[in-house]
């Protein structure tokens, strides 16, 4: 039997960044609020002492443990899905105080109108008949001139480092810091792209360029360059995660309360409106229900998508009939398909690699969105190309040139001559979801608690494979016009597919937003359409994934949500957008 709680105004699953930026705008408003974390208890000082490669780079120290909760994946429906248990190279990082955004690399983008209005744009410029039949292809509901406001909100509590995108839509204001050093790598990508016509620009970091105090009055520290951020906590504090910034913000109320190993099971309901979650302690298995007014669900993607399945909120999705829309439009920035990259081998030119920050890099967005004309492309939507220097970790890193043997002499040489003479220019495809890529609970499979885990049913298509392929050839085009003596790009396959290896911490979909309960589960401010007092945001809450990392536009719809769960809560009830077919708002 669980011991029940007293009650609070609201509570929050999930301490990244939707999590707390949902705690720190809801406490400052003066609520009381519990923030429920599945994973332990950490801080910036749990990080001194973390630069160890094979410790976090490659054993995945602060990676979610697969043994206890993972998902299933399998291509098509009718086979039998398989549980993952091994991290590919990106991880799957969802537990512990600040969530997935502790091991961040930092970059930070804005995505396009064209994202926001992508159905509409396509068929203005195209037709309706150029989007196939088995793609899904959904406005949001919301056009960029609704979000900026929030994404320059969000830049400012992070305090992003950067350069303003010569191609990118209007701006309010300039990035609160300017953009990180320019080493001979990053310059060589920006000269030569500037001569192949291309509008490079600095990538806008989360690695702070110089110490910043933000609007909350939290103390984010310059960047020294150590390279170790991806899949790293910040030692230094010069790396903005929801630790040194919104939980921060939230603890200083003291209308906040976080707690550590809550593993949350069900959103619990009358059917109409939540009552509050139960969840279970991990380490004694002793469970809690905890009432509230308002439930914020604000965990990682598979979390999400999860908790609505398990609580039985909303319709699933059903991919013979379309109908349903909880599971529905998984996407990923997929890897394992190869192309999207190009390598690029100097016998002359060296380059200090070792060195570097998780952002540092230049950027083109010429082939983004509706930057390119999709008429004669085999594709819709479309890529952003960049160099990025993280610093070259010696085990993850070892690139030789292409037909090179792995092994002996030959291989020995190569490595220690190229390896601080290459460079690699890679892509990241804008993903469209599919028909048959979706999610529900695993028949078969459960977690430690008995209850079914999350299944993920997708499989590439050639959307994916043609912009990989075209990715790789323009990648090659920058790395010849950099001087390259060796330019390798590696194959796409046309039959190519998915596994469970390319599914990442660029995964989104499942919970998503629109105008309307028949095609979306959440409206513009992330309100669950069946169930006015439930909240769920996140990158669940895409209805695509645009062509970069998803982080700053889940904290700008983060603050989107947070006016809206306050307005809520300060009004009568009710949905707080009108649908196209459900009338009642507040």
């Amino acid at each position: 039997m669980a011991e029940k709680l007293d009650k609070v105004d609201v509570v929050v699953i999930g301490s990244g960044w939707a999590g707390g930026i949902a705690s720190a705008e809801l406490s400052k408003a003066g609520y009381k609020v519990v923030c429920l974390e599945r994973g332990k208890e950490r801080s910036t000082k749990d990080f001194i002492g973390s630069k160890d490669e094979l410790r976090y780079t490659k054993r995945h120290e602060l990676a979610q443990d697969l043994t206890k909760q993972t998902m299933t994946f399998r291509n098509n429906v009718g086979d039998d899905a398989i549980p993952m248990r091994k991290h590919n190279g990106y991880p799957i990082y969802d537990e512990g105080t600040g969530g997935t955004s502790v091991h961040w690399s930092g970059w930070s983008y804005r995505w396009l109108p064209f994202d926001f209005e992508i159905r509409t744009k396509i068929i203005e410029k195209y037709g309706e008949e150029r989007i196939p039949k088995d793609m899904i292809v959904q406005d949001w509901g919301v056009t960029y001139d609704d979000m900026e406001p929030y994404y320059d909100k969000w830049e400012k509590t992070a305090g992003i480092s950067g350069e303003v995108n010569p191609l990118g839509p209007p701006r309010s204001d300039a990035y609160p810091n300017p953009p990180m050093k320019e080493s001979p790598a990053i310059r060589l990508f920006t000269e030569a792209t500037e001569k192949l016509g291309y509008h490079p620009f600095r990538m806008p970091a989360a690695t702070i360029s110089q110490q910043y105090v933000n609007p909350d009055g939290e103390t984010i520290n310059a960047c020294v360059f150590c390279a170790f951020c991806s899949m790293y906590g910040c030692d230094f504090a010069a790396k903005a995660d929801p630790i040194v910034t919104v939980l921060k913000t939230a603890q200083k109320t003291g209308n906040f309360e976080l707690r550590n190993n809550a593993h949350v099971k069900r959103i619990l309901h009358d059917g109409k409106k939540a009552t509050g979650v139960l969840y279970v302690d991990p380490l004694t298995l002793e469970e809690f229900e905890q009432p509230a007014d308002l439930v914020v669900s604000a965990a990682f993607f598979s979390g999400n998508n999860r908790l609505m399945m398990l609580s039985g909120i909303g319709e699933p999705y059903n991919p013979e009939t379309g109908k349903g829309v909880i599971g529905k439009s998984f996407t990923s920035h997929y890897t394992g398909i190869g192309g999207n990259s190009a390598t690029a081998f100097f016998e002359e030119k060296k380059f200090n690699t070792f060195a570097g920050a998780g952002a540092l890099g230049s950027v083109i967005d010429d082939f983004n969105g509706d930057h390119i004309d999709n008429t004669d492309t085999d594709f819709l939507h479309g890529f952003n190309i960049s160099i990025f220097q993280d610093g070259a970790a010696a085990i993850a890193n070892n690139r030789v040139p292409q037909g090179t043997p792995y092994w002996g002499k030959e291989f020995k040489e190569k490595s220690v001559h190229y390896a601080h003479r290459y460079l690699n220019i890679g892509g990241m495809q804008g993903t469209m979801p599919h028909t048959h890529n979706y999610m529900d609970l695993d028949p078969t499979y459960k977690d430690i608690y008995g209850d079914p885990l999350l299944r993920i049913t997708a499989k590439f298509t050639d959307q994916e494979r043609n912009m990989a392929k075209m990715i790789a050839e323009k990648c090659a085009d920058i790395a010849e016009a950099m001087g390259a003596d060796i330019v390798n790009t590696p194959p796409v396959a046309d039959d190519a597919e998915m596994t469970s290896s390319s599914v990442n911490t660029h995964a989104a979909g499942g919970v998503i937003m629109g105008e309307d309960p028949e095609t979306s589960a959440v409206n513009t401010y992330s309100q669950v359409w069946d169930m006015e007092n439930v909240f769920v945001v996140g990158g669940s809450s895409f209805p695509h994934f645009g062509n970069s990392n998803p982080t700053e536009t889940i904290g700008a719809f983060a603050y989107r949500a947070a006016e809206g769960m306050i307005d809520y809560l300060k009004g009568d009830g009710g949905l707080l957008v009108e649908s196209k077919t459900r009338k009642e708002t507040v």
